[in-house]
């Protein structure tokens, strides 16, 4: 792509074409999974940064990574199998453990960093609300998703949603995406982006690690639905909805 190009293209569309490209914008701060369909060009000059900088990172980026996980290549129903087994499950198994691990870090260290009480809040708040989002998606979003998928592959026409359209519930999640990508990019403030203070001890060491793991994994969830899966239901919608 050239860099006329690539400067009004959407940061979400450049990480699903080439997901290596991820690690760039996470180093460099710019939020390719709530803020997606900023051009490039725009989201370097809302984080101070020069676009051609940038664009040479992108492109040194991609090819020592070697493209990373072709996510946007998949079949959208492997895509949407991908979010439920890994990132579904990977919230519900990983979340508690990790909240708790802060607890026992808040309780030996909260004097001396109090900003542990506040991502303590943060996280239980967050569990509860990623709990009630996960729900939504799997009860009501991701069946109908599923059924579009076979429509298509068929080529056969089926009966709209019972809320009217898949843009109704989409909208519904991507606030939701929204206001956790900011919560977590909070945290990772308010932990100056998860560096291990000096007086440290293991288990706040681990914290971090898990804390930023966490956040890096529902990032890629976000940007998977974000940025690959809804454009593309949303068009396969439009073809075989009655």
């Amino acid at each position: 792509m050239e860099n006329k190009n690539i400067k009004q293209t959407a940061v979400g569309q450049i990480v699903a074409d080439e997901f290596a490209t991820a690690r760039v914008f996470r180093r460099y701060g710019i939020d390719f999974c709530c803020h997606g369909n900023t051009p490039l060009a725009e989201a370097c000059a809302q984080a101070g940064i020069d676009v051609d900088t940038v664009i040479g990172e992108l492109s040194k980026g991609a090819q020592t990574n070697g493209g990373g996980i072709p996510f946007a290549s998949w079949p959208l129903d492997l895509l949407i199998d991908y979010v439920l087994k890994i990132h579904h499950r990977g919230i519900r198994e990983k979340g508690p453990g990790l909240l708790s691990l802060i607890r026992k870090v808040r309780e030996a260290h909260g004097a001396n960093h109090p900003e542990l009480y506040e991502i303590d809040e943060l996280m239980h708040f967050s569990l509860e609300d990623l709990e009630n989002h996960l729900q939504k998606e799997e009860n009501v979003l991701f069946p109908y998703l599923y059924e579009l998928f076979e429509a298509a592959r068929e080529g056969r026409r089926i009966s709209p949603m019972h809320c009217g359209s898949i843009a109704n519930p989409i909208r519904v999640m991507t606030q939701e995406h929204k206001n956790e990508g900011e919560r977590y990019l909070y945290i990772q403030r308010l932990t100056h982006d998860f560096q291990v203070p000096e007086d440290a001890c293991a288990s706040y060491r681990l914290m971090l690690e898990e804390l930023a793991e966490f956040m890096n994994a529902l990032f890629e969830h976000i940007h998977i639905e974000n940025n690959i899966l809804f454009p593309r239901f949303i068009e396969i919608e439009r073809e075989v909805v009655r």
